[in-house]
C-alpha cells in the first residue's frame, strides 16, 4: 500500500465513515485513546522505582517531568499503527480538537516517530465536506494545549497520591480524593446536610373561585394581603422554619379558615387590572452541560448515557463536536437553521439579524461551536428516521429543536394582573389577586420549550409563581362586583432544598467554575463508583463515608476543596492553554508553596497536618445522645452515654464498662432520614433478640425470627447448659436459614419457619451411583446438589417439593455452562465491518456480552442490552481487538506484562523540548530528541 497517507483518528467508531470520505489512497486507523499514561508505582520498571520518578510517575525535583509508558492493552495497537506508518509517505494525527485529543495527538507522534511529514488534522463534524476540507487545511500540533492536558495529569497525580494517603489511614483503606471529585462530592454532602438541618413550617393561604356574573367565566384567585401587609409564602421562612420577613402576616389554618368563611358573605370588587407584554427568549444552543441537563429532564438519559449517545451521533456525522461550552454557531449553521426555520414555520418566524449567544458561566471557553446537527444544512428528525433509533434519534430531535429555535423569534404577548379586594365583617381588609397569560404570537416555543429542574419548581412554589402556560381571566376593569362561588383554607408546608439530579449537579459545578465539559459525566460516575455518592431514582443522595471524608478535607485541607480555589485552577490551566502561564513554574507553586510568601503549598500542607482524631472525623452528631459513626465495615448508628450509665434506661449502671448500644444503618436510608426516633428504632430493632415462633416439636428448641445485617432469617436458639441433651440436626451449631424472596419477617410463622430450616432437604438417591441428591438454596438461587455435581432450580418452591423423579430428569438433561441452559441472543445486529461475521448480545456468566463469534466483549456498566445499538456493538468489539487475545499467562501477570512494557517506553523531558528516554531494568537512557514543542 505505498504512497498512502494514514490517518489516526481516537475511536473506531469514526474510522469507516471518514475513509469512505477520504477515498482511495488514505488508510484510517483509530488509537481507541490514549496510548500511554504515567505508570503507576507498581507498574514502574524496578530500576525506576528508587529513582525520582518512583513514588509519583512524576519528577517533582526535576521540573515536573512525568515518566510516561504504553500500557499493556495498548502494545498490540501501537504495533500495529507503526506497521501501518512504514507503508505511508504522509502521517496524519486526527484527534478531536480539545486539550485531551492533542495530547493523544503528541503521545502517537512520541511513540510512532514517524519519519515522513506530520500533520495534524482537526474538524468538528464528520460529514463529507468538512472531513476533506479538514483534510486540507492543517495545522501543527498545539504544544500549548498539551502543556494544559499534562498540567491537569500531573496535578491530578500529585493531588491523588499525596491526599488519598491520608483518608486510608484515617478513614479506610482504598479510599481516593481528586481535584473535581473531592469538591463535587463536598458539594452533594452540603446540600444533605442543609436538608439534614432543615425544619419544615407550615403556612396557609385562601383560594377564591370569583365570576363577574351568571353566564362569565370563572377564573381563580388567591390571598395576598390582609390590612395592607403581604401573606408570607414558602420564601419568607428559613431553613430551621423561622419567619425571615417580619412585615409579612403569618396566617395559620384558624385565621385562614375565618376568611375563607368571610370572603363567601362579603362583597367583592376589583380594586385594578394590570396589563403588561410578555416576552419569553429562546435558549442558547447547546453546550455539554446544558446537553447533559436536558437529557436528564426529557430524555431521564444519565450524564454518562447522553454523552455516549452524543459520542455516537458525532461520529457517525449526525451532529457536530459534543464536548464543548461554546454556545457560538458557525455563520453556515446560523444561515441553515434560519432557512429551516423559515421553510418550516413562515418567515414572520425567523427575526430579522441571527441571534448571537454569549456564555454567562465561570471559565467560558469559545474554542468550539455549540452542539447542532452537522453540515451545511440540518436534516429534519423525520429525515433520520430510518437511520436513527430510540436514544440516538431522541438526542438527534432534541439537538435539532434547540438549535433551529435558537435562531427564531421571541414569543410574545401580554399578562393580566387582577387585585381583588373586600372588607369582612370584622373589618379585616382583605386583598386577593390572579394573573394570566395569553400568548399571541409562539415564536420559537413552536419548535421547542426548555424544561425544568425541581428547585426551578420549588422556587416558584415558594414565590407563589404558577408556571408559564396560558391562562385567560375574563375582560375585567376596576370596579366591577364580583361573586365568590367557592373559597377554600389551604395548609402549606416548606420543604427541603431538593438533592442535586445528575443534571442540577452539572449545571452547579459548571455555574461555579469547577470541571470541564468532558469531565462532568467521568466526575459523577467517578464519585458514585467510589462509594461516595448513590442515585436513588433521579436524586443523588451521598453516603456516610462521603460525610467522613468531606469533613476531614474540610478540615485539614480546606483550600482544596475551595470551590473559588478550585475554579481558580481551572482558570491557571486556561492560561496555560493560551501560553500565559508557564506549566513549570505553576506546578511548583501548587506543590511547593508560593516562594517569599505564606501560601503553602500541597507537600507543605500533607507534611504539616499534625494530629488527626480519626474517630471524631467518622463521627456525625445526630442530636439527642446519637452519633453515626463510619467503621470498617460500614457506618452505625451509637448511642452515647456518659461513663457508668446503662444506654438502654439511663440509670446508673452495676458495671462502668457497659458498652454503648449500636446498630448498623443499611444503604436504603439516607442521611436525612436518619433523625434521632429513626435511629432507636434501629437501635431498638438491633438489641431485640426476635420474635418467638413457637417450640421445635423435634428438638424442644425455640425457633426465632430475627432481622440481621445480611437481612431476616429464621434460627434456633440453643440451651445454655452443656449437659441438656441435643437431638437429631440440633447438634452443634444452631440451624438458621434466610427467609426466601416475598417472605416478610413479620408474618413468618412456625410453620414456615421449620421448613426454611429443614434445608438442605434430602431429595433422595441416584439409583444408578448411589449418591444422595439434596436441594439447597445459595447465594445464586436455589439448586440441586449430587456430589460436586450441581444444576439450577427453576423457583424456590421447588426446594420442597421436586421429587427423586423430577430431580433425575433435571439431572438426564446436558449440563448448561452457568446457571441456566443456553438462551436465545438479546439482540442480534448486521455483520461486523471488520470481521465480516453477523454480530449478537449474548447473556453471559458473567452478563451480557456482546460477540462475533471471535472476539467477545463484555458491556459496560453504562450499556444496556436491550438499547444497545449496532455501532455501539462494533465499537466494544474493536476496542476489545485492539487490546489483544486474553491468555492465562497475561491474566495472571498483568503487572509484569506493565513493567516489560515501561523498559521500551519513554520519559519526558522539558516544556521547550521534549526528549524522549527509554528505561532499562536499571537506568532510563536519553533517545533521539522530539521536534521542540514550540517554535
Amino acid at each position: 500500500m505505498s504512497g498512502t497517507k494514514l490517518v489516526i483518528v481516537e475511536s473506531p467508531g469514526k474510522v469507516t465513515s471518514i475513509a469512505s470520505y477520504l477515498g482511495p489512497g488514505w488508510q484510517v486507523e483509530a488509537s481507541v485513546g490514549h496510548i500511554r499514561d504515567i505508570p503507576t508505582p507498581s507498574e514502574m520498571p524496578a530500576g525506576m522505582k528508587k529513582g525520582p520518578f518512583g513514588r509519583f510517575g512524576v519528577n517533582v525535583d526535576g521540573d515536573f517531568e512525568p515518566y510516561y509508558v504504553v500500557d499493556a492493552d495498548k502494545r498490540r495497537k501501537v504495533a500495529d499503527l507503526k506497521r501501518a506508518l512504514k507503508d505511508a509517505d504522509e502521517l496524519y494525527l486526527a484527534t478531536d480538537e480539545d486539550r485531551e485529543g492533542e495530547a493523544i495527538a503528541w503521545h502517537l507522534l512520541e511513540t510512532l516517530k514517524p519519519k515522513v511529514p506530520v500533520k495534524r488534522m482537526v474538524f468538528h463534524e464528520i460529514t463529507r465536506e468538512a472531513i476533506q476540507r479538514a483534510a486540507h487545511d492543517t495545522r501543527d500540533i498545539d504544544t500549548r494545549l498539551v502543556d494544559a492536558q499534562e498540567t491537569r495529569r500531573i496535578l491530578d497525580r500529585l493531588y491523588g497520591y499525596e491526599v488519598s494517603p491520608v483518608l486510608w489511614r484515617k478513614v479506610r483503606q482504598g479510599l481516593s480524593a481528586g481535584r473535581v471529585q473531592s469538591v463535587a462530592t463536598r458539594m452533594v454532602v452540603e446540600r444533605e446536610r442543609e436538608r439534614m438541618a432543615f425544619r419544615a413550617a407550615a403556612y396557609w393561604d385562601v383560594e377564591g373561585v370569583f365570576t363577574p356574573g351568571p353566564a362569565a367565566e370563572e377564573f381563580v384567585a388567591r390571598l395576598t394581603a390582609v390590612d395592607g401587609s403581604r401573606v408570607a409564602t414558602g420564601r419568607d421562612f428559613a431553613d430551621d422554619g423561622s419567619l425571615t420577613n417580619k412585615k409579612v402576616v403569618h396566617v395559620d389554618e384558624e385565621a385562614a379558615r375565618s376568611i375563607a368563611d368571610g370572603i363567601r358573605a362579603a362583597s367583592v370588587t376589583v380594586r385594578d387590572v394590570q396589563d403588561k407584554p410578555y416576552t419569553r427568549r429562546p435558549s442558547a444552543p447547546f453546550t455539554t452541560s446544558t446537553l447533559q441537563q436536558e437529557a436528564s429532564r426529557k430524555l431521564h438519559l444519565s450524564s454518562k448515557d447522553a454523552m455516549r449517545v452524543a459520542q455516537r451521533l458525532y461520529e457517525n456525522g449526525f451532529i457536530t463536536y459534543m464536548r464543548t461550552d461554546s454556545t457560538t454557531l458557525s455563520e453556515a449553521a446560523l444561515t441553515a437553521a434560519r432557512q429551516q426555520a423559515r421553510e418550516l414555520y413562515g418567515g414572520d418566524y425567523v427575526p430579522d439579524a441571527p441571534r448571537r449567544y454569549e456564555k454567562r458561566v465561570k471559565n467560558a471557553q469559545e474554542a468550539h461551536e455549540a452542539i447542532r446537527p452537522a453540515g451545511d444544512r440540518f436534516r429534519t428528525p423525520a429525515q433520520v428516521v430510518g437511520e436513527l433509533r430510540g436514544s440516538e434519534y431522541a438526542l438527534y430531535e432534541l439537538i435539532w429543536k434547540r438549535t433551529v429555535a435558537s435562531q427564531m423569534a421571541d414569543a410574545s404577548g401580554s399578562t393580566a394582573t387582577v387585585r381583588l379586594t373586600t372588607v369582612l365583617d370584622d373589618g379585616r381588609d382583605i386583598e386577593l389577586s390572579a394573573s394570566g397569560t395569553v400568548i399571541t404570537f409562539r415564536g420559537f416555543l413552536a419548535a421547542y420549550e426548555e424544561g425544568r429542574d425541581e428547585e426551578d419548581s420549588r422556587r416558584r412554589k415558594a414565590k407563589n409563581l404558577a408556571a408559564e402556560v396560558e391562562r385567560r381571566l375574563p375582560r375585567l376593569s376596576a370596579g366591577v362586583a364580583l361573586t365568590a362561588v367557592s373559597t377554600q383554607a389551604q395548609a402549606h408546608e416548606t420543604t427541603p432544598p431538593p438533592r442535586y439530579t445528575e443534571a442540577t449537579l452539572v449545571k452547579a459545578m459548571e455555574e461555579k467554575g469547577i470541571g470541564r465539559p468532558s469531565t462532568y459525566a467521568t466526575t459523577i460516575g467517578t464519585i458514585q463508583d467510589r462509594g461516595y455518592v448513590r442515585a436513588r431514582a433521579n436524586a443523588l443522595v451521598p453516603t456516610w463515608l462521603a460525610f467522613a471524608v468531606t469533613r476531614l478535607l474540610e478540615l485539614h485541607f480546606a483550600e482544596l476543596v475551595d470551590y473559588d480555589f478550585t475554579a481558580s485552577m481551572e482558570e491557571d490551566l486556561d492560561r496555560i492553554a493560551n501560553g500565559d502561564e508557564h506549566r513549570v513554574a505553576w506546578l511548583r507553586r501548587f506543590y511547593f508553596g508560593q516562594e517569599g510568601s505564606d501560601v503553602e503549598g500541597l507537600r507543605q500542607l500533607v507534611d504539616d497536618l499534625g494530629e488527626i482524631d480519626a474517630r471524631g472525623i467518622s463521627t456525625i452528631e445526630l442530636g439527642d445522645g446519637l452519633v453515626v459513626r463510619v467503621g470498617r465495615y460500614g457506618p452505625y448508628v451509637e448511642e452515647t452515654m456518659p461513663a457508668g450509665v446503662d444506654p438502654t434506661t439511663g440509670e446508673p449502671a452495676d458495671d462502668d464498662e457497659t458498652p454503648p448500644r449500636r446498630a448498623t444503618i443499611s444503604d436504603d436510608i439516607a442521611p436525612d432520614e436518619l433523625t434521632p426516633a429513626r435511629a432507636r428504632e434501629l437501635l431498638e430493632a438491633a438489641s431485640d433478640d426476635g420474635r418467638v415462633l413457637g417450640v421445635d416439636p423435634g428438638t424442644g428448641h425455640d425457633i426465632v425470627a430475627r432481622n440481621g445485617r445480611y437481612g431476616p432469617y429464621v434460627t434456633e436458639v440453643l440451651p445454655d447448659a452443656e449437659d441438656t441433651p441435643l437431638k437429631g440436626k440440633a447438634k452443634g451449631k444452631p440451624r438458621t436459614a434466610s427467609l426466601l424472596t416475598g417472605m416478610e419477617l413479620k408474618t413468618v410463622d412456625l410453620k414456615t419457619a421449620l421448613r426454611l430450616l429443614s434445608l438442605p432437604r434430602v431429595v433422595g438417591a441416584d439409583p444408578e451411583s448411589g449418591e444422595e441428591i439434596t436441594a439447597q438454596n445459595g447465594r445464586y438461587g436455589p439448586y440441586l446438589k449430587k456430589g460436586s455435581d450441581s444444576r439450577s432450580l427453576a423457583s424456590e418452591e421447588q426446594l420442597f417439593d421436586i421429587t427423586i423423579e423430577e430431580a433425575l430428569a433435571v439431572y438426564a438433561q446436558p449440563k448448561a455452562r452457568g446457571r441456566a441452559a443456553a438462551k436465545p441472543p438479546i439482540a442480534e445486529f448486521d455483520p461486523d465491518p471488520v470481521s465480516g461475521r453477523p454480530v449478537v448480545v449474548k447473556d453471559g456468566r458473567f452478563g451480557p456480552y456482546v460477540t462475533d463469534g471471535e472476539t467477545n466483549a463484555t458491556l459496560r456498566r453504562d450499556d444496556h442490552p436491550d438499547s444497545l445499538t449496532a455501532e455501539r456493538a462494533y465499537e466494544l468489539l474493536a476496542d476489545r481487538r485492539a487490546r489483544g487475545p486474553v491468555t492465562r499467562a497475561r491474566a495472571a501477570k498483568k503487572t509484569t506484562a506493565k513493567k516489560t512494557t515501561a523498559k521500551k517506553t519513554t520519559a519526558k523531558k522539558t516544556t521547550a523540548k521534549k526528549t524522549t528516554a527509554t528505561a532499562s531494568a536499571a537506568t532510563a537512557t536519553k533517545a533521539p530528541k522530539a521536534p521542540p514543542r514550540r517554535s
